[in-house]
């Protein structure tokens, strides 16, 4: 990684109960945001634009996967559009949605996003944060 490198975190881990189901999920969800698969090992795939950033694999201890309480995660999505691609994909593979593409004026105005669980219940989001908006307040 370089020093331009904006991200604070060098990746997050989830498990799943079923690993081929949730491999095809991520595949059509975070395709929208541009994230690729960027390394595999047997019960993971990794995801990401440049690094391994986003995994999902069977837990190590091989014990059933749980989702945290409170926990999620945010995508970055480019534009407005691609909240709504996320969103329409996420529940097309077979997630369920838990806010739906729009603003959230609790949020700030430059917010724009959507929440979803994932098919092992892990609550996902993508949200879209306009520059502008954030440069005039």
């Amino acid at each position: 990684m370089t020093l331009e490198n904006p991200s604070i975190l060098s990746h997050v881990s989830i498990g799943t109960q079923d690993f081929d189901r949730a491999v095809a999920f991520y595949d059509a969800v975070l395709s929208t945001l541009g994230c690729k698969r960027v390394m595999e090992h047997p019960g993971a795939v990794a995801y990401g634009k440049l690094y391994p950033e986003f995994w999902v694999g069977i837990p190590f201890d091989n014990q059933p996967a749980t989702v945290g309480n409170g926990t999620h995660f945010g995508f970055i999505a480019p534009t407005k559009e691609a909240v709504h691609a996320f969103y329409e994909a996420a529940l097309a593979a077979g997630g369920i949605g838990d806010g739906p593409p729009g603003s959230r004026s609790d949020y700030g105005e430059p917010y724009y996003g959507c929440f979803v669980r994932d098919p092992d219940g892990h609550k996902i989001e993508a949200a879209f944060w306009d520059e502008t908006l954030a440069a005039s307040d």
